[in-house]
């Protein structure tokens, strides 16, 4: 069942996101257009206030690809 009051709510956090980060989604929207296909390497690294490092990394395959074009049609 859809509940209208959550998804506006979480409508209301995605702004106030969009608006403390105004470059993350044109980033995003970029690198799905022309970067992310069969092969394509990400790799993330985290620092804690601390200065500790986080990293990782994965290979996108075919059925990520898979994944995320289900995940658009659901938006």
């Amino acid at each position: 069942m859809f509940d209208f009051g959550s998804m506006m709510k979480f409508k209301g956090a995605w702004d106030k996101f969009n608006a403390n980060h105004p470059k993350f989604m044109p980033f995003m929207q970029a690198v799905g257009r022309e970067a992310i296909m069969d092969g394509t390497i990400i790799e993330i690294k985290v620092t804690s206030p601390a200065g500790k490092e986080y990293n990782t990394n994965m290979k996108i395959t075919q059925s990520d690809l898979e994944l995320f074009a289900q995940l658009r049609t659901m938006m």
